[in-house]
């Protein structure tokens, strides 16, 4: 059955008709995002959810969403979808950070033109039939310095662009390297030695409540050069608008030009109406070719997603290419299963859960194959949990994930093994891929197997005496329960021994106890596993 998605917002046609030639069924209604009560009725239909900014992604229409994956959102920003509620929901949240970089980074330098000489003002006057040519003293921007406030895509799209325009470039990001800095030809300054310096200050930053939230707040908007003109191209919320106001108002501060606000749509703010401030509705991704570029870009990802498995540019899990998914698939599966079998074959609570990674597997995208393995160990308590829900779940529940990979170090050209720690014993277990793109189980409580994975499987331990075979074969054969694949293995002669049998069925519980009742198993497990 094909992947149903909804497009609820206002998507090219173009766009829409990427799903349609993919082969995925899809529903084009643009005017649905904007009824939330409607959304919730019916979005319960929807593998995928595809919007703009209309559309309010909330817990409410999460919980309704009985079948979603995935929402993909058209454009950077997902201030309107919930991720938190996404994630626990097990929701792939996408957007398409890099559909409009350009046209936001060139909206900010024509706000910067337009402050710097007062051209929206200087329109209007003229419009009215003035000639107030004195009135509009304007500044150039060759030679003066711009402070950038995030140099990542668009605030370096930005950097290159003054740099054209012969202007002094310094940028404050913790992520920017000096050696990156050097190669965009600008130079990495501290925040504050910023704020002194800049003629102009433009930001590029996402929103984050407690780091870059009012990062420009009243304290440090008084520690700017007097004269400064700012921009805003990026998100509401980086400037403290009311402290920014008073210092337009005093002359400390020459000009704003602002297209975020704190609180969109913005009908009221402090700024409005205040002489030498650009205000702009919100359009710094508003061209023709940035829309039609993100929404296309967002019916591709989407649709590799939900026909491949690839994950581009999401927020709430790791990205996995095409490429990646076609080679880590049987991988993820096998991380899956593994994880399986440790949560299944443990009942007391999980603190931590260490990975080894070895060979040809360590090389691979091992952030999307731990999200396998928790996912794999979180679904004996929660069946829905998935890549997505299930890091979540175990950071809520305090478990401590660990990663090793190293080069080969074995028989194998690559294989994963997954131990469980609670507070009285680990419990481990160890598989690969084979050539024929088969996980199989290798070694189980450090005793070494060769067991193929079937979707109903029977665990037992005992010590290794004569007459397990025998006992296993005729008591589950006298029950009507086939065995498709037997495998055993020992610690050593007379030590420990484990069988693990892939059956037809699920082994009835009578038919477990009959087992129990020969006395000669310590432990017997039914296990289950998504093949």
């Amino acid at each position: 059955m094909a992947p149903k998605v909804l497009v609820s917002d206002k998507l090219s046609e173009t766009a829409v008709q990427i799903f349609r030639d993919r082969g995925i069924d899809v529903d084009f209604m643009p005017e649905l995002g904007k009824d939330k009560e409607k959304l919730a009725e019916i979005i319960g239909q929807y593998d995928g959810l595809a919007i703009r900014s209309a559309t309010k992604v909330t817990p409410t229409i999460l919980e309704a969403a009985t079948n979603l994956k995935v929402v993909g959102r058209a454009g950077i920003g997902t201030d309107n979808v919930d991720k938190e509620a996404s994630s626990k929901k097990g929701v792939i949240v996408m957007n398409t950070p890099f559909g409009n970089m350009i046209t936001t980074a060139e909206h900010a330098i024509a706000m910067m033109f337009a402050v710097a000489r007062q051209i929206p003002e200087a329109s209007e006057s003229t419009h009215a039939g003035k000639w107030e040519k004195s009135k509009f003293m304007g500044v150039e921007l060759t030679n003066k310095t711009l402070g950038v406030i995030g140099a990542g895509n668009i605030g370096g799209i930005v950097c290159d662009r003054a740099r054209g325009l012969k202007m002094k470039v310094i940028a404050f990001d913790p992520f920017l390297s000096e050696e990156k800095a050097d190669k965009m030809g600008v130079e990495k300054v501290e925040l504050d030695d910023l704020l002194a310096r800049s003629d102009f200050i433009t930001l590029h930053v996402p929103f984050i409540a407690g780091v870059t939230e009012n990062i420009l707040s009243a304290e440090n908007l008084a520690k700017t050069k007097k004269g400064v003109r700012i921009i805003n191209c990026a998100r509401g919320g980086l400037v403290d608008e009311a402290a920014l106001a008073e210092l337009l108002k005093s002359g400390h501060v020459a000009g704003a030009a602002f297209d975020v606000f704190a609180e969109e749509p913005a009908k009221e703010n402090a700024l409005f109406n205040l002489p030498n401030v650009v205000c702009t509705p919100h359009l710094g991704a508003a061209t023709t070719e940035a829309q039609e570029n993100v929404a296309l870009q967002v019916a591709e990802q989407m649709s590799n997603y939900l026909l491949t498995g690839a994950v581009e540019n999401a927020l709430n899990m790791p990205s996995v290419t095409a490429e990646e998914a076609k080679i880590m698939g049987p991988w993820i599966k096998l991380a899956d299963h593994l994880g399986a079998f440790a949560g299944q074959m443990t009942d007391e609570p999980i603190t931590a859960i260490n990975i080894l990674y070895d060979g040809v597997v360590s090389e691979m995208n091992l952030e999307a194959l731990n999200c396998s393995v928790i996912a794999g160990i979180m679904k004996k308590a929660n069946p829905d949990v998935n890549m997505v829900s299930a890091p979540v779940i175990a950071k809520e529940r305090g478990i401590q994930i660990s990663t090793t990979n190293q080069d080969k170090a074995g028989a194998f050209d690559g294989y994963i093994k997954v131990t469980v720690v609670t507070a009285d014993r680990e419990r481990s277990v160890a598989g690969t891929v084979f050539s024929d793109g088969k996980p199989r189980f290798i070694q189980i409580k450090g005793i070494n197997v060769d067991a193929e994975i079937g979707e109903h499987m029977l665990y037992t331990t005992n010590e290794d005496v004569p007459g397990i075979i025998g006992t296993l074969g005729q008591t589950l054969g006298e029950n009507g329960v086939n065995i498709a694949n037997f495998t055993l293995g020992r610690s050593e002669v007379g030590g420990g021994a484990i069988a693990l049998l892939y059956v037809d069925a699920e082994v009835p519980a009578d038919v477990q106890g009959k087992l129990k009742d020969t006395g000669k198993f310590r432990q017997i497990k039914t296990l289950r596993f998504d093949v």
